[in-house]
C-alpha cells in the first residue's frame, strides 16, 4: 500500500500549509482539509546535549532561533513532508504572542527555509471560520494560560480581553502535588501526569465542589489503577479535585468564570446578550469531562452574587459546538481561511527581505493605502 503522505508532494504547490504552534502541542496540515495531518509536541531533542527542550522555554533570541530552526525542520521534512522553499505558510497564533517570538519565527521561515509567503492569523479570529456567526465570545484554555477575547461582527473588542494563568499546566501541578504526598519516591514525569489527567480525572459539579471541604463531604468516587512501570492507585479524591484549581478565585477575586463576566461587562451594553449567547470554548483543557456544564453552573451562580447582580442583567448562557474537537478548532479555522486568497495580508519573501521586519496591522504606517493620482 502507498504511504499516506505520498500524495502531499503533488498538491503541496497549490495548498497552503497550516501551522498552529501551541505551548504544548503543534497542529499541522493543509488548507481545505477538515482535520490536521498530525499533532506533535512543541519540543525538540538537541543534537549535542540529547536533551528534550520545549520551544517556548527559550533563554534569549539566539536560543529561540536555534530551537525554531530544529523544530520547523522536523515539521517540514518529517511530518508535513514538503520542501519549504517557496511554500505558502499560514501561522495560527495567539493575539498575546510576544513580538520577539513572531519576529524570530518569520526570520527563520524566510531566511533559513526561504518560504514564499507567510500569513499570521489570530487564534480567536480563526475560530469564526468554523461557525455560522461572526459574533462570538472565544475562550481559549490551553496549556500555559486561558485567554478570552470577545468578537462582535468580526471585529475583536481588544479593550475587553482577559488572560489568566489557569490552564493545563496548573492542573498538572495540582495532580503532582497530590500524588507526591502518597508517592514521594516515584518519578512523575510530565507525560505520566498528563496521561493520568486525561484517563482518570474529571470536573465535578458545583454542588459537590461546595461540599468537598466540609465535614459532611460526599463519598468520593472510586479509586482506579493507573498502569505504568509501577501500578499507581489514583484515589477518587484526587480524580475529583484535580480541576478545582481552575475555579478557585485568586487574591484579585479572578477565575475562569469571572473572566467571561468581566469581559462582558467591559463590552457595550447592547451587545452583551449576544456575546453571552454565543460562547465558544477551544483548547485541549476544555475537553475535560464536565468542564462545560461546570462553567455554565459557575456563571449562573456568579450572576446572583453581589459582584455581578447589579452590573449584568443576563439570565442565560449558550455555548457553540464547533464542527471539530476543541483542541484543533483554531487550526480548522486556519485551514478554512487558507482557502481564500488574501494576497494583501500575506507577507511575501520579497517584501520581508526589503523591510526586514514583520508588518504590524495595528500600526497606521503598515495600513496606509496607496493614493492613486
Amino acid at each position: 500500500m502507498p504511504r499516506e503522505y505520498e500524495g502531499v508532494r503533488y498538491i503541496s504547490d497549490k495548498q497552503m500549509v497550516i501551522f498552529d504552534i501551541g505551548s504544548a502541542y503543534t497542529k499541522f496540515g493543509y488548507a481545505g482539509e477538515t482535520v490536521p495531518r498530525g499533532i506533535i509536541k512543541t519540543e525538540v531533542k538537541c543534537a549535542e546535549s540529547k536533551e528534550v527542550r520545549k520551544v517556548f522555554d527559550y533563554s534569549d533570541i539566539e536560543d529561540l532561533y536555534q530551537l525554531l530552526v530544529e523544530f520547523l525542520h522536523l515539521l517540514f521534512f518529517r511530518h508535513v513532508v514538503v520542501s519549504p522553499k517557496d511554500a505558502r505558510v499560514l501561522i495560527v497564533e495567539s493575539s498575546l504572542t510576544p513580538s520577539q517570538f513572531r519576529d524570530t519565527l518569520a526570520k527563520v521561515m524566510f531566511r533559513h527555509f526561504e518560504i514564499g509567503s507567510l500569513l499570521f492569523l489570530p487564534t480567536h479570529l480563526a475560530t469564526i471560520s468554523t461557525l455560522g456567526t461572526d459574533t462570538v465570545l472565544v475562550l481559549d484554555v490551553g496549556y500555559q494560560e486561558a485567554t478570552l477575547i470577545p468578537i462582535y461582527e468580526g471585529v475583536p473588542i481588544l479593550k475587553a480581553w482577559q488572560a489568566l494563568p489557569l490552564a493545563a499546566q496548573i492542573v498538572h501541578q495540582n495532580i503532582k502535588t497530590y500524588l507526591k504526598d502518597s508517592m514521594p519516591d516515584y518519578d512523575l514525569t510530565e507525560e505520566i501526569i498528563e496521561d493520568i489527567k486525561v484517563r482518570t480525572c474529571f470536573v465535578t459539579t458545583l454542588e459537590r465542589s461546595k461540599q468537598l471541604g466540609a465535614d459532611d463531604a460526599p463519598t468520593p468516587p472510586p479509586a482506579v489503577k493507573y498502569p505504568s512501570i509501577k501500578s499507581i492507585t489514583i484515589l477518587g479524591e484526587i480524580r475529583e479535585k484535580a480541576y478545582e484549581v481552575l475555579w478557585e478565585r485568586d487574591n484579585d477575586n479572578l477565575s475562569i468564570p469571572t473572566m467571561i463576566l468581566d469581559a462582558i461587562v467591559k463590552c457595550p451594553i447592547d451587545i452583551r446578550r449576544a456575546l453571552a449567547e454565543n460562547i465558544l470554548l477551544i483548547g485541549g483543557t476544555v475537553m475535560a469531562k464536565g468542564f462545560t456544564s461546570r462553567l455554565k453552573a459557575e456563571l449562573l451562580s456568579l450572576l446572583k452574587s453581589e459582584l455581578y447582580s447589579e452590573k449584568l442583567k443576563i439570565k442565560t448562557f449558550k455555548f457553540h459546538t464547533a464542527p471539530s474537537k476543541p483542541n484543533y478548532t483554531a487550526w480548522l479555522g486556519g485551514a478554512i481561511y487558507g482557502i481564500a486568497d488574501f494576497p494583501s495580508r500575506c507577507l511575501t519573501k520579497e517584501n520581508y527581505l526589503k523591510l526586514n521586519r514583520v508588518p504590524d496591522w495595528t500600526n497606521l504606517i503598515d495600513n496606509q493605502r496607496e493614493i492613486i493620482l
